[in-house]
This record gives C-alpha cells, structure tokens and sequence, in this order.
C-alpha cells in the first residue's frame, strides 16, 4: 500500500545581519560557523538588513558597497543559494509593507520600553527619528512575514522577539490565525568571544580598538599581530580558571577553532609560555578564517554572479513574503482585486 502522506515541512528559520561593518570572528564563532549546519536540518533565509541600517545616516556609496560585501560574506560561509533563501532586504518591498501594517497592532507604550531604542538615542541624539522607534515593528515584520518557527537571537534582541511574538499574539487574536508565532533559535552552543584588549567585554565591530577584534577579512599579518597584542595575566600559565579572562578568551577561540577541550589545550601548552600560545591561536584562526575568505574573494570579483544570486533570493523570498501579506490584509479588510 502506498503512502500519499507528503513530507513533514522542515522548520523554517530566519537569519539576517545588517550591513554597518565587517562582521568579527565573535560573530562568526557565536554564530555564522553554525549556519551551515543550521541550513541542512532546516528551512533557511538569510537575509542582509539594509532598510534597518537607514536609522542611522549611512553614506549611500558606502551603504551600497557594504550591502554587496555583507551578501558576498553570507555566501562565502557556505550557504547554498539554490537550498536557502539568501537575499537582500530592501530587494523585498513586502517587508515595509508589512511594516505598516504591524505599527497599527504595536501599542506605543510596548515600543517605548524598547531599551535599544533609548540606547540609541543617546548615542545619535542628533538624529532620533521615527525609523529609530518603529526598527523593533520591522524586526516584527521580518519574522511573521515567512511564518518563521524559530529565530537566532542574541541577548540584545531578546526583546525584540518578545514585542514580535506580543505582536503575533495580538494580530491573531483579533483576526484569527495568520502569524506563525516564533520561538527563540536554540542551536549548537557557538564560542561567547570577548574582546582581545578588554576580555570582560565581547568582541565587537563597533570597538573603537583596532586591536580588540578580529575582522572576518584581517589578512594573516594583521591576524598574528592582533593576537601577539591579546591582553593576558602575569601567570605565564595556560589554564582555564576564574581571574584568567585574557587567557580564558584566547583557549575558548582555540578550542573551538580546533575542536581541543581545555584539557588537551592545558596538556599542550604545559611549561610553554604564552608568547607560543598566542601564536597557535592566531594560526588556528588564519587557518579557520581561509576558505571563507578564498571564497570571499572569488564571489566580491564576480559582480554577475552575486547580481544573480541577489535576483534569485529576492524572487523566492517575495513570493513566501507575498503570501503572508495577502492573507494579513484580507484579514484586515483591504478590498483585493
């Protein structure tokens, strides 16, 4: 007897990035090493997050390149454009639209709490624009807008997905279901990496310090003289314990990059100083940063390839996105032709 039972849809997950500056190995060891991975045992979108970059002033040449250098990035880790969805933005007016829509369910006093919202403020006090207020609905937007399940959030957007869920909720409460209401993404644990001049504070593209992060794009050179600068402790010990976070930080990076537990790190390094750790540390990361940035290289010259690519992902992703807008405005009550 045959079985006409169609195959269980996989559990859809969305991804995206903003395009302000070259993403660091923090993110690529938290996170983007996984993503791979992550494409194989689910249903992917990959997206870079160009309409959000607007809430602050961007230059438009600059926004352009790094848009086309963060899309070259999201295909240099491996994703198969033709088994996810990696595309652009701003490519899928669906989203602004349904942007609006969301604003008119998001109560003002919900997205006044938004504490990155007033974080920003401070930081761009000349430009608090409405862009600024309303990012977490767009955030919303992203999400419902594929029924996303699941969504990889750090503990800075944890807030975020609660006001999209609370928005979700809503929506479906009044109208009936419409929104695939997401949880949290919990993959496989990605290394928390700190800064290399200040190990209490994670590694971040926005640090002042050149020194204190590692740029997905830093060439061997600069990888080996970021390393040999790591702020460590005056032990001379390779081992991992409390008060030890310079040398905690660099065998947390070692480990993950080379698949070594504390244990065989300490066994390795035992009457070695640091200035022979920090070396293999830096090595094991030029090493695990190369095909990435071979790849990287060969996808940043291929303008016809990307354009392509970027093409491909936009029509996919307009068509999932364009269903879930039709049935949210017939629920609202728009007339439909």
């Amino acid at each position: 007897m045959e079985n006409n039972t169609a195959p269980e849809r996989k559990k859809r997950v969305l991804s995206l990035i903003q395009p302000t500056a070259v993403p660091t190995l923090g993110n690529h060891l938290g996170a983007f090493k996984n993503w791979q991975s992550m494409s194989e045992d689910y249903d992917c979108l990959f997206g870079v997050a160009d309409l959000h970059a607007i809430t602050v002033r961007q230059e438009p040449a600059a926004l352009r390149k790094q848009s086309t250098e963060m899309y070259a990035l999201l295909l240099s880790l491996g994703l198969d454009p033709d088994k996810s969805i990696v595309f652009m933005q701003s490519h899928v007016p669906q989203h602004a639209q349904l942007c609006w829509l969301l604003n008119c369910y998001t109560q003002f006093g919900e997205a006044s709490r938004m504490t990155q919202f007033k974080e920003k403020s401070q930081k761009h006090a000349d430009n608090i624009n409405l862009g600024l207020f309303a990012y977490p609905t767009l955030m919303a937007a992203d999400i419902l807008l594929y029924q996303s399940d699941f969504v990889p959030v750090g503990a800075d957007q944890k807030q975020h997905l609660e006001l999209t869920r609370n928005i979700a909720e809503r929506f479906n409460g009044v109208h009936g279901k419409c929104f695939t209401v997401p949880e949290p993404f919990i993959g496989k644990a990605g290394a928390r990496v700190m800064s290399l001049q200040d190990p209490t504070s994670k590694m971040s593209k926005s640090d002042p310090n050149p020194k204190a992060s590692v740029s997905l794009l830093d060439t061997p050179e600069q990888i080996m003289k970021k390393f040999k600068s790591a702020v460590t402790d005056s032990e001379a010990c390779v081992r991992y314990a409390d008060g030890k976070d310079g040398i905690n930080n660099l065998m947390s990076i070692y480990s993950c990059c080379t698949g070594k537990s504390y244990e065989e790190i300490e066994n390795e390094f035992a009457g070695k100083g640091y200035g022979d750790f920090k070396v293999a540390v830096a090595e094991s990361v030029i090493e695990e940063l190369r095909p990435l940035q071979e790849n990287y290289k060969r996808f940043i010259n291929d303008t016809a390839y990307l354009n392509e690519c970027m093409a491909k992902g936009a029509e996919k992703a307009s068509r999932l996105a364009q269903r879930t807008l039709d049935k949210c405005m017939k629920k609202i009550g728009f007339k439909q032709i």
